[in-house]
């Protein structure tokens, strides 16, 4: 069967980016269009000669527009084999032309529902059904009908037609049908996101999900250079998330694979102080090597690389606070891969883009918190709700005889929010809002705070008076006892051990306060 004429083309566009210009082109192509609504508004008001739907249908929208289009003239003109015989006499019999164009796209479910304060009803009447509708019948029967959801293809089309002399190529409505059902699949999977949070149901994971990934970024190579990677743009039932959506690149080569991982764990850590004092998180290979809290981002920047002074180089720091000129000056002095900053004062960039290989971020968003995380395996895909929570201070449970100061609190607090993105078995010390020494990923929790004490050594930071925070109980009081030799005043873990008794006994023997959360963050 040769490539089909388009003759005819049914328009119905929510969002209208190009859509004159576009139908000017059909209709200087000798096509006949049809329209609906606004869009036949927004045709005509141009000048552009184009009919509405109701003079292929012979009845008019009704139900504030809920209903137009779901009409055997339409569906029928789309979905009719042209060249079976029967089909086309059926067609002439009940008075059907053939529709060899649909230009659609959606209402705005998913943007509507994003909007805090949208109602139920509200989201309810963006849901479109006349839309889908033509598009999945339009897609089915690519072999003869063109259908373009997407504005960035008109361009392309245009050119296949002039070329063609009025016909698109086979090849390109097959993919163009394929855009389709992906489409309608990302688009009622966001219905039913929508749907099952209403009922109350979102938080148990369903019996079956459907995500879609895009590719957003090309990767040179994964973790090691022979493997192959890529950046998706990942949708499922909560929506659309890409990297565009909440970072801007600047400056720099462009991303590999491990920058996203850490730029998704300093984003992830540096959102805990998000409208608090200035902080900076330096993190090497995902895990925080140095965290701090000052009234300066200068000061926080000097007490967060003092912590490890090794680590930094190479890594990747973030500020909760746009990026001054005196404290750039200070991080310039070492070597780092990314910098990711709110904003950059004056001058700020002109100074570090000097370095050429540097990658300068903006975060444009506070990250989203709730969702799935999808972790795949070699025999299957992992789903688990984010871990968003952190407890509060009403929330702890102070389990010794001593109760903590208030400054001990505020760096019990501080240690939990960092000790939740530091991979497990963790023990963190800190003291006066900045990491002291950071034990991380070991196989015994000893090991992670025999690593901490070390480190803290190593850059001569004293832990006396310090507290330690453990994402996990302690499963005896050797690790308590541990700290204790170092120093620490009060402890944070969120308890739950058979020998819980037996590590508070310990606490009090050597007067420390401790608080349980009754919450662990174990992240492997």
């Amino acid at each position: 069967m040769s490539d089909p004429l388009i003759k005819r083309a049914l328009v119905s566009v929510s969002d209208k980016t190009g859509i004159v210009d576009f139908c000017r082109e059909l209709v200087s192509l000798g096509v006949e269009i049809f329209s609906t609504g606004g869009t036949l508004k927004t045709l005509q008001d141009a000048g552009l000669k184009a009919a509405s739907i109701s003079t292929i249908t012979g009845f008019p929208e009704i139900m504030d527009g809920r209903v137009k289009t779901l009409h055997p003239k339409i569906h029928g003109g789309l979905l009719a084999v042209r060249n079976n015989p029967d089909h086309s006499a059926q067609a002439i019999e009940n008075g059907i032309s053939f529709i060899d164009m649909v230009v659609v796209n959606l209402y705005p479910f998913e943007a509507t529902v994003a909007k805090p304060d949208v109602s139920f009803e509200d989201a309810i009447e963006n849901i479109d059904i006349g839309g889908p509708s033509m598009l999945r019948s339009a897609a089915k029967n690519n072999e003869s009908v063109t259908v373009l959801t997407d504005s960035a293809d008109y361009a392309g089309v245009l050119a296949e037609m002039r070329a063609g002399g009025g016909a698109t190529l086979r090849s390109t409505r097959l993919r163009l049908a394929l855009k389709v059902f992906e489409l309608t699949s990302r688009y009622d999977r966001a219905i039913a996101g929508y749907l099952s949070k209403a009922a109350g149901t979102e938080v148990a994971a369903a019996e079956s999900m459907t995500v879609q990934l895009e590719k957003e970024l090309g990767m040179r190579y994964g973790e090691n250079p022979h493997q192959s990677a890529g950046f998706y743009r990942l949708t499922d039932a909560d929506g659309t998330r890409s990297f565009a959506d909440y970072f801007e690149k600047l400056h720099g080569k462009e991303l590999s694979y491990n920058n996203m991982l850490d730029i998704a764990a300093a984003g992830g850590l540096i959102e805990e102080f998000r409208g608090e004092d200035p902080s900076v998180v330096i993190i090497k290979h995902t895990n925080p090597c140095g965290v701090a809290q000052a009234p300066t981002l200068l000061e926080a920047w000097k007490r967060a690389f003092s912590t490890d002074t090794q680590a930094p180089f190479g890594g990747i720091i973030a500020f909760n606070r746009p990026l001054d000129m005196e404290t750039a000056k200070a991080v310039n002095a070492i070597f780092t891969e990314i910098l990711i900053a709110p904003a950059y004062e004056e001058g700020v960039l002109d100074m570090l883009m000097k370095k050429k290989d540097r990658r300068l971020l903006v975060q444009t968003g506070a990250l989203p918190k709730g969702g799935w995380e999808f972790k795949s395996t070699p025999f299957g895909m992992l789903v688990q709700e984010r871990d968003s929570r952190i407890a509060t201070r009403d929330e702890l449970k102070v389990v010794t005889k001593r109760q903590p100061t208030e400054e001990e609190l505020g760096d019990l607090m501080f240690a939990w929010k960092i000790c939740k993105h530091i991979k497990s078995n963790t023990i963190l010390y800190v003291r006066n809002r900045q990491t002291y020494g950071v034990g991380a990923g070991q196989m015994s929790r000893v090991d992670s705070s025999k690593i901490a004490r070390w480190k803290a050594s190593e850059v001569n930071l004293d832990l006396h008076g310090s507290v330690v925070a453990s994402d996990a109980f302690f499963p005896f009081a050797d690790g308590l006892l541990a700290a204790a030799e170092a120093g620490v005043t009060a402890v944070i873990q969120p308890g739950g051990s058979i020998r819980d008794n037996e590590v508070i006994e310990a606490a009090d023997a050597n007067n420390l306060a401790m608080v349980f959360t009754g919450m662990r963050h174990f992240k492997h």
